[in-house]
């Protein structure tokens, strides 16, 4: 029998005294999926504010636990940080839905915890080692360069035509995976066809090549599938992986799902846009089961919003028979609200954006050309003064869809092909973003998370004598790679006076590292290293190159500057300078969207590569219709997300020809139109 929830007047006074400011209500939108607990979706306009109303459901059905039945609540998001913002807002109000039979995770650590490492526990029995995709590439990369083929017992002409892809098509080793239907198979990682065995090309003349024949491709297919097994049976998972385990276990045991099902009652999926098919494929099977699940699940976020690491031109998400929503939105002004709708790609006869901000301030486009382009954010900083905006609590910045050139120096001194790098020229996209794995023991020293104690560093430290380990293949006792914990708790039992040394070292190392004797410090540790294998009875081998290579992997100058250092100073302004992706979610004072180049569709005159071109007809108010091609359907989401991003000034930069081949009847009731002038004064 499901839980009947009743939702009182009380109970939405309560959640609004915890949430809101004093004085502040739910509105009607609000207060219908607070009080609605069937399977539906909640589709919600920037600035909406549907974390909180989230939020509020949650504290609500606090006071209801624990539930009758015995079930709890599953509230699911794709990111840490987001779930790390649901605990910080309410976890202290709500004891009960933190704890036992409730689950608030990721969608990851969900299908990592109650179903791919019980069913990996089932077919190998014990658990698997890691699941990271570091870790798993890290693995791969240790195996293919060793001498490693004559362990495998293959005839030669396989170990030929194996050794011939690792030399010619490295990647296929990294890019494949399982995939579970009614056999298991292997599948290309980007595009999910079924992976078939070509001949690299090599360096081989055309006229000299022959692929390899379907015999031979069937026999080179099975090694990659045992190869793939072999690291699976390892116990070095990546996260794909568990995906596929979790398909395994409900096609092997598929009273799973109702066992789930009985376990949660109400499922709720924040930023459902952002899922990848194959986690909406899990969850639909699993929680919504063909409309027949006892449980309730309900699916939030904006469809129209969907570019978690590559924007898609096709959604995963398919509307519910019942869709609420949320069309006020806190954030926008109305300026800005009835420029931004008109970008939404997925819209019907009960979509809106309404503007609540009280603020009048017009859209701007600045219009630039290639002598002044480096102008363009000076220009936009000039517009935050004159609207008054500098001392905003909110941030202030500027954001491009597509950042660097990378390597293409080609692209990279065509003047009619625009990025981040060419309006501000020291642009660099790693800045800022710590990893957790290098390829080099010098990297570990120069990139580390900024804080006000010693702890990043240490931790990074200790990162990198797990790495050596992993190198060396020193493993515990019970064959499982060293953690941080383990590997302190096995040198304190082994030998307490090495024990005491290493953490006065990591103290030592630590206070180096902030006074910047980063070179003096990584001699001491290379000095230090053998020391430290000696306790685990091995010397420097394989991890010499990962010890003592010079090649870091990000810009020393910058490395120990934890905040990002792309930034526009100017008189006691500060501008953040970044991608649309890094701004998802995040709400502005004001932003600057700069049009970037992103591949060409059709030539001359027709040619299409930028957002003003792409998506004329919404810049001059015609609403976009989901029927568009994939290019267009691309640039509207990427100008979605960033155009709704500031409460007061929306600015976006066009070049001059762009600008009146394609907007010069604009509406300039709409927008207002700025010359961004060679002259910075």
């Amino acid at each position: 029998m499901p839980q009947v929830i009743d939702i009182t007047d009380d109970d939405i006074r309560y959640a609004e005294k915890i949430l809101l400011p004093i004085g502040k209500e739910f509105d009607d939108e609000r207060i219908a999926f607070i009080r609605d607990f069937r399977t539906i979706d909640l589709q919600a306009v920037p600035g909406s504010g549907k974390t909180t109303v989230l939020l509020a459901k949650l504290i609500i059905l606090e006071r209801k636990l624990p539930f009758s039945d015995g079930s709890g609540i599953l509230v699911l998001s794709h990111t840490n940080t987001a779930i790390n913002e649901i605990k910080e807002k309410i976890q202290k109000h709500c004891p009960k839905l933190f704890s036992y039979p409730n689950y608030i995770g990721t969608i990851q650590s969900f299908v990592n915890e109650f179903m791919a490492i019980p069913y990996y526990v089932q077919m190998f029995k014990k658990k698997p080692n890691r699941i990271d995709h570091e870790i798993y590439n890290e693995k791969i990369k240790n195996f293919i360069e060793k001498p490693w083929l004559y362990k495998l017992n293959l005839n030669k002409t396989c170990t030929d035509k194996v050794a011939y892809i690792k030399n010619n098509n490295e990647g296929l080793f990294y890019n494949y995976r399982f995939e579970s239907s009614n056999k298991v198979q292997l599948i290309k990682k980007l595009n999910g066809e079924v992976l078939e065995i070509n001949k690299p090309r090599g360096n081989t003349k055309t006229a000299n090549y022959r692929d390899y024949t379907h015999t031979e491709k069937k026999e080179v297919y099975k090694w990659f599938f045992e190869f793939k097994q072999s690291i699976l049976k390892s116990g070095i998972l990546h996260y794909d992986d568990a995906y596929f385990l979790a398909e395994r276990y409900l096609i092997k045991f598929p009273n799973i799902k109702s066992i789930l099902q009985k376990r949660f009652s109400f499922v709720f999926v924040d930023e459902m846009q952002d899922m990848e098919t194959h986690q909406c494929s899990l969850l639909e099977k699993i929680f919504y089961d063909n409309g027949n699940s006892i449980s309730k699940i309900q699916r939030i976020g904006d469809k129209n919003q969907a570019i978690y690491n590559s924007v898609k031109a096709t959604d995963v998400w398919q509307d519910r028979s019942v869709v609420l929503r949320l069309n006020g939105s806190q954030r926008l002004s109305k300026p800005i609200a009835d420029v931004v709708k008109k970008f939404a790609l997925y819209s019907d006869e009960n979509f809106d954006i309404v503007g609540r901000n009280k603020c009048t301030i017009k859209p701007h486009i600045l219009v630039f050309e290639n002598t002044n382009i480096e102008n363009v954010i000076p220009c936009f900083a000039q517009i935050v003064r004159e609207n008054d905006l500098v001392n905003s609590e909110k941030p202030i910045k500027v954001v491009c869809w597509n950042t660097e050139w990378k390597e293409d120096e080609k692209s990279r001194n065509d003047v009619n092909k625009h990025r981040l790098e060419d309006y501000h020229k020291t642009f660099k996209k790693d800045i800022g973003k710590p990893k957790l794995d290098y390829n080099n023991l010098k990297s570990y020293l120069l990139y580390f998370e900024k804080k006000q104690t010693l702890e990043p560093i240490r931790k990074n430290i200790l990162n990198a004598f797990l790495k050596i380990l992993r190198l060396e293949n020193v493993n515990t006792k019970d064959d499982r790679p060293f953690t941080k914990k383990k590997l302190i708790d096995f040198i304190k039992e082994k030998d307490v006076k090495k024990y005491d040394e290493l953490n006065l070292n990591l103290y030592n190392w630590s206070i180096g590292i902030i006074q910047e004797k980063t070179i003096e410090v990584w001699n001491e540790i290379k000095e230090y290293v053998p020391t430290f294998l000696t306790m685990f009875d091995k010397a420097i081998s394989l991890s010499s190159n990962f010890i003592n290579a010079d090649n870091v992997e990000i810009i020393t100058e910058n490395a120990e500057i934890s905040t990002p250092t792309n930034h526009y100073r100017e008189n006691g302004l500060e501008i953040e300078i970044t991608s649309v992706h890094a701004v998802k979610g995040q709400t502005h004072c004001a932003t600057l969207y700069l049009e970037s180049y992103f591949h060409q569709d059709g030539r001359g005159l027709n040619a299409k590569s930028y957002e003003s071109q792409r998506l004329q007809n919404q810049f001059l108010g015609s609403q976009i219709l989901s029927t568009v091609g994939k290019r267009v359907k691309e640039s509207t989401k990427m100008a979605y997300v960033g155009f709704s991003r500031p409460t007061d000034l929306l600015c976006v930069a066009v070049h001059r020809d762009r600008f009146d081949s394609f907007l010069s009847e604009i509406d300039r009731d709409v927008w207002k139109i700025m010359e961004v002038t060679n002259n910075r004064d």
